[in-house]
């Protein structure tokens, strides 16, 4: 019988576990298929979310998880309490475990408790809260418990958190409700309007991930994409290109550059200068996009980097949690 720590980002567009000791093992979207009648699940994740847009009246494929928090609680228990019933079927024997949730850094106290009670609902030992911003942080490898500041950006799939800390606290954040899926809306919208084509959510997320870019690129590419014809009503296809997703991207965008001026102008000035040699510390999906570090870098004068493993910096950080608290316990002494 051994101690299992577990490490969860609970996002608006996936769901990633961490396990001690075998790093992320689950990472799957916040997808969830059921009867309507029964609430019995018929899938979840990467199964569900291809049924999206693609099942019988009878059953909803819904995400349970909004702006990163949870907008219905039964599902998202249900969900949880599978995926993190695989990730412990990878070990032999077990204790139940230590589980550390992350949340955006905006979230109200309701709505922490909630995502707290859900945790303990599904047989954790305890349970730790930390803000989404300062577990991207400890997953990249900063060391936060120094008395100097940290700029972290993280565009998730419902929220973008923005946050300064030093000294292993938030100094400064703001959480934007305008992130990753908010790009999606803006691609359908863009296709709508430009070309009186219809498509659906799946098809402009792959338009964003295969070709999406917020900066302009020296060599354009493009991407075909099929969908129906408003005009007509009939199956149809067209040809977008990368920088024409510039456009279609520029008012999010241009949200979140605001919001990351914003925090960098109420800053304090001693913790303004750590963050001029440091630099801007990007994470999450939205940071993937193209261009997105060429931007903030335009727009703040500020190197801005992507970390390693962007995805996972949350997950991974909530897994390092315990050995951060430990820390930060003995540097109070």
């Amino acid at each position: 019988m051994f101690d299992m720590d577990i490490g969860i980002d609970l996002g608006t567009a996936n769901v990633l576990v961490y396990v001690k000791g075998m790093g992320v093992v689950i990472n799957q979207p916040s997808v969830v298929a059921f009867e309507k009648d029964t609430k019995k699940l018929i899938a979840i994740g990467t199964k569900a979310k291809k049924m999206i847009g693609r099942v019988p009246d009878n059953i909803d494929v819904i995400r349970p998880l909004r702006q990163g928090v949870i907008s219905d609680y039964a599902i998202t228990e249900k969900m949880l309490k599978a995926f993190i019933k695989q990730a412990m079927s990878r070990k032999a024997t077990f204790r139940r475990p230590k589980i550390c949730i992350c949340v955006p850094s905006g979230v109200t106290e309701v709505e922490r408790r909630a995502v707290e009670d859900a945790a303990y609902s599904i047989g954790a030992r305890s349970v730790l809260i930390m803000e989404e911003p300062v577990a991207a942080a400890i997953g990249a490898n900063v060391d936060i418990i120094q008395p100097c500041g940290n700029m972290v950006v993280d565009i998730g799939g419902g929220t973008t958190d923005i946050a300064v800390i030093s000294l292993g606290g938030l100094v400064v954040n703001r959480s934007l409700k305008v992130a990753g899926d908010d790009y999606n809306d803006a691609m359908i919208k863009f296709i709508r309007r430009k070309y009186n084509l219809l498509i659906g959510e799946p098809t402009a997320e792959e338009i964003k991930i295969q070709i999406g870019s917020v900066y302009l690129r020296p060599q354009d590419d493009y991407m075909i994409v099929k969908g129906r014809n408003l005009v007509n009503g009939l199956p149809d296809k067209i040809q977008i290109t990368a920088n024409e997703t510039v456009e279609a991207f520029s008012e999010v965008t241009l949200q979140i550059i605001n919001a990351i001026l914003g925090v960098l102008e109420v800053c304090p000035p001693e913790l303004a200068a750590d963050i001029s040699v440091r630099g801007i510390i990007l994470s999450g999906g939205g940071s993937m996009i193209y261009g997105m570090e060429q931007l903030v870098e335009a727009k703040t004068g500020i190197q801005a980097v992507v970390v390693d493993q962007a995805l996972e910096a949350v997950a991974l950080g909530a897994g390092k949690s315990v050995e951060f608290m430990n820390r930060l316990k003995k540097d109070e002494k």
